[in-house]
């Protein structure tokens, strides 16, 4: 795992790591750049090579890093163009709310999408978001095996939603956190 956690990284250094990707976009399988202040331009920035076809990003975790909606909807535009390769999303401890995590269900949906664990812990979302989850799941209800959603706002129909999901057999999700 390449891992810049915690570095003092800025949207400066994405802006460098952004470059390397485009010099060698099929070298780089893990990034983890948790606990920097990355922001929604960092993550624009990174988003941009990771819609790149040669890129073979698996694990990406940008927990604490000062993503919104905004960043979200880039990364979730880059992942619709290359969605085959990720297969570890950490997203947590961001302020996505219930719009950004709606955006990037929509991913899930893609056949192509080969994601396999998705972290959003404490990330501001609701029961609003559980319905566009389960349908995305449905769509494409053969990878995800590992949902962590704990310490957000979730009421007892979206957790029921959730569960329904975990307990049929249709569906490979081993571990559902809520």
């Amino acid at each position: 795992m390449s891992g810049l956690w915690g570095c003092d990284v800025t949207d400066k250094g994405c802006a460098a790591l952004a470059s390397a990707l485009r010099s060698n976009p099929s070298y780089l399988r893990d990034l983890n750049l948790s606990g920097n202040k990355l922001g929604d331009s960092g993550v624009t920035l990174l988003s941009t090579e990771l819609e790149n076809p040669r890129c073979k990003l698996e694990m990406l975790w940008l927990l604490n890093c000062g993503v919104t909606n905004e960043g979200c909807a880039a990364l979730t535009s880059a992942l619709r163009s290359n969605p085959s390769h990720l297969r570890e999303l950490n997203l947590s401890e961001n302020k996505l709310g219930d719009s950004g995590v709606k955006l990037l269900f929509t991913v899930l949906e893609n056949i192509d999408c080969k994601m396999e664990i998705l972290r959003l812990i404490d990330c501001g979302i609701t029961d609003e978001s559980c319905a566009p989850l389960t349908s995305a799941l449905r769509s494409n209800p053969s990878h995800l095996r590992d949902l962590n959603l704990s310490g957000n706002k979730l009421g007892d129909s979206g957790v029921k939603l959730l569960s329904d999901l975990k307990n049929d057999s249709y569906f490979k999700i081993e571990r559902l956190y809520c």
